[in-house]
């Protein structure tokens, strides 16, 4: 299956944690990185914080989404991120979602997939139409560009591209 994940961090050298979270990835050899995106700045959901980068990869997994979500933690934990000390919307040093896969649909307790939030988050979304614009999201009916284009007309001010990373 090709996957879209997204990846976001506020706290920190950001840039590092995301090449070290795809050089994790890659290492793993039933995961193969075929794309990233751009780097982004967005301002922080919730509490008063510092703006996020964030970007995405598309990955081909010969793993299940379940065992890529857990690796995923995996790799959020190795830069630092404790998930029960958190709290939610907060600053992070290293997040990493599963965002949308282009043959697994999925709604159950520890994993959703396409992301439950993805076609309403510039951050997540416009990443990730950027890397598969012509993917439709499965329960919204829309690719992934043409979400892009009604999140970004909604609020343009949500999304800095910052370039190549």
């Amino acid at each position: 299956m090709n996957i879209i994940i997204g990846l976001g961090g506020n706290v920190g050298d950001v840039q590092t944690a995301f090449n070290q979270a795809v050089k994790a990835l890659g290492e793993n050899g039933e995961i193969t990185v075929l794309v990233r995106s751009s780097l982004y700045r967005t301002a922080a959901v919730g509490p008063e914080q510092p703006s996020f980068l964030n970007t995405a990869i598309m990955v081909t997994a010969e793993i299940s989404a379940r065992n890529l979500l857990s690796l995923c933690h995996q790799i959020e934990a190795a830069a630092g991120r404790d998930r029960s000390r958190e709290k939610r919307w907060g600053p992070r040093v290293l997040d990493l979602d599963l965002l949308i896969s282009d043959s697994v649909v999925c709604r159950g307790p520890f994993l959703e997939l396409p992301h439950p939030r993805l076609a309403e988050r510039a951050f997540a979304l416009i990443p990730a139409a950027e890397l598969a614009p012509e993917w439709t999201h499965p329960l919204k009916g829309r690719t992934l560009a043409e979400l892009a284009k009604r999140v970004l007309a909604e609020d343009m001010g949500a999304v800095e591209l910052l370039g190549n990373w």
